[in-house]
């Protein structure tokens, strides 16, 4: 499993030997958001494996699941950086837009800085259904993929030197925040990921460790499962249906593959 380009190309449909230019990093990103859930499965039912290289490796391109933020982020970092791109992992901490304040968790949700062409680029394939789908420069230009508007703010607080703004398509017309991050304080070994994922795991305030949700990008939008509904956008129309626990476990394995 030392392929990592190779073998996630073949897990997001794509030739294994393409290797992506800084242009066709949205491709990458799309491809990758309607291949490879954003899901808690694993924490849920109580099956998480320590994280490390190899597990995360396993996990995503052996066994093909999905993952949350360290997971697939994670993954993404190890295959930019097989394809030559100067890339660094980061931390951040997650708005929580029903309190109005950042969560109390810490600094557990992780995405990569991307250096090009003399400026840095914030690449996120692990913030659930809020992905940028292209990277967002930390100029503070506004972004506008098929999932809203995106754009990086300046300002320093408590939890970073930046913030992840955005107005997702047909959700919201007013910017929200998405999270603070710090990039004084880059990942330096990828085994710090643990650290998040045990934090993920076990704390109180988390909201991954409570019950499931799994979310992808589709052709025409995206779909969300969760214990008791399936949401579905599809080119800007919003379809919701109650699930019974029989048809969520129909709904993960047709939908998911998870």
């Amino acid at each position: 499993m030392d392929n990592v380009q190779q073998d996630l190309n073949r897990r997001i449909g794509m030739e294994e030997s393409w290797s992506p230019a800084f242009a066709e990093i949205p491709v990458l990103l799309e491809a990758f958001a309607k291949a490879v859930p954003f899901e808690n499965m694993a924490i849920i039912e109580d099956r998480l494996t320590p994280f490390s290289e190899q597990s995360l490796k396993e996990k995503i391109l052996v066994r093909g699941e999905g993952g949350l933020c360290y997971d697939l982020n994670g993954l993404l970092y190890l295959y930019l950086k097989e394809a030559g791109f100067s890339v660094t992992l980061v931390r951040g901490v997650v708005y929580h837009q029903g309190k109005g304040g950042f969560h109390d968790i810490g600094r557990t949700h992780v995405l990569i800085l991307l250096e090009h062409g003399g400026e840095s680029w914030v690449v996120d394939g692990g913030f659930g259904g809020n992905i940028p789908l292209k990277p967002v420069p930390l100029t503070g230009e506004v972004v506008t993929s098929a999932n809203g508007d995106f754009r990086i703010a300046k300002e320093d607080t408590s939890h970073g030197d930046y913030i992840l703004q955005m107005k997702l398509s047909y959700r919201s017309d007013e910017w929200q925040e998405g999270y603070a991050f710090d990039t004084t304080k880059p990942v330096t070994d990828l085994n710090e990921l643990a650290e998040v994922q045990k934090t993920v795991s076990v704390h109180p305030e988390s909201p991954f460790n409570r019950s499931p949700l799994l979310t992808k990008r589709t052709d025409t939008g995206s779909v969300t499962l969760t214990k008791g509904s399936m949401t579905e956008w599809e080119d800007g129309r919003l379809n919701k249906k109650d699930l019974d626990d029989d048809s969520f476990n129909e709904y993960r394995k047709k939908r998911f593959n998870v």
